[in-house]
C-alpha cells in the first residue's frame, strides 16, 4: 500500500495529502502503463513532466515552453507530459495548440505513474506538479517537486540536467 504524505503542499489554501514516495536522484526510473501508446523510450533520455491538466493556464504554459525547447538537446531526448486528462482531451488541447514535439500520456484509467512516481494528489485526483530526467540507464537523473500548483519548473535546470544525462 502506498505511503500517504501530508502537508507537502497546498491545493485551494488547504493542505493535501499526496501519495506515494518522492523518487531521489539514482533512483531507478519506474515503469508505468498509460492509456494512449508510449512508444518505447528505453535508451533515450526523458524529460518527464507531471502535472495536473494540460486546460489550466500554468500546464499550459509549461507544455507550450517544453515543446518550443524540445529541439535543443536532439533525437536522443524524449519530453513526456503526464496529466490525469483523459486521452482525447489531450489530443484535441495538443491539436489547438500545436504541440509537436511533446508526447502527451494520461495517467487518468490506470493510475499507474501517479502511484509509482508519488505524484496522486489524494483530495482532488490530480498529480503534483514534478519533473524528472530519466537518463539512458532508466535512473532518475534529476527530480524537482514543486511546492505549489501554480509555480513553474526550471527549465534552464531541467534542460542542463537533460544535458548531463545524454
Amino acid at each position: 500500500m502506498p505511503r500517504e504524505r501530508a502537508g507537502l503542499i497546498r491545493v485551494g489554501g488547504r493542505e493535501a495529502t499526496v501519495i506515494g514516495d518522492d523518487l531521489q536522484v539514482g533512483d531507478p526510473g519506474p515503469e508505468w502503463e498509460v492509456v494512449n501508446a508510449l512508444d518505447s523510450t528505453r535508451g533515450l533520455v526523458r524529460i518527464i513532466a507531471a502535472l495536473p491538466s494540460l486546460d489550466t493556464p500554468v500546464c499550459d504554459r509549461e507544455t507550450r515552453t517544453f515543446n518550443q525547447r524540445a529541439a535543443e538537446l536532439g533525437p536522443d531526448l524524449r519530453i513526456l507530459v503526464v496529466s490525469t486528462d483523459l486521452p482525447y482531451a489531450q489530443n484535441r488541447w495538443c491539436g489547438a495548440a500545436g504541440i509537436d514535439q511533446v508526447v502527451t500520456l494520461s495517467d487518468h484509467l490506470t493510475g499507474e505513474f501517479r502511484i509509482r512516481y508519488g505524484r496522486l494528489i489524494k483530495e482532488r485526483r490530480i498529480l503534483r506538479r514534478a519533473t524528472f530526467v530519466v537518463d539512458r540507464k532508466d535512473r532518475v537523473a534529476y527530480a524537482s517537486y514543486l511546492p505549489k500548483l501554480g509555480d513553474q519548473p526550471d527549465f534552464n535546470e531541467i534542460f542542463e540536467a537533460a544535458r548531463r544525462a545524454l
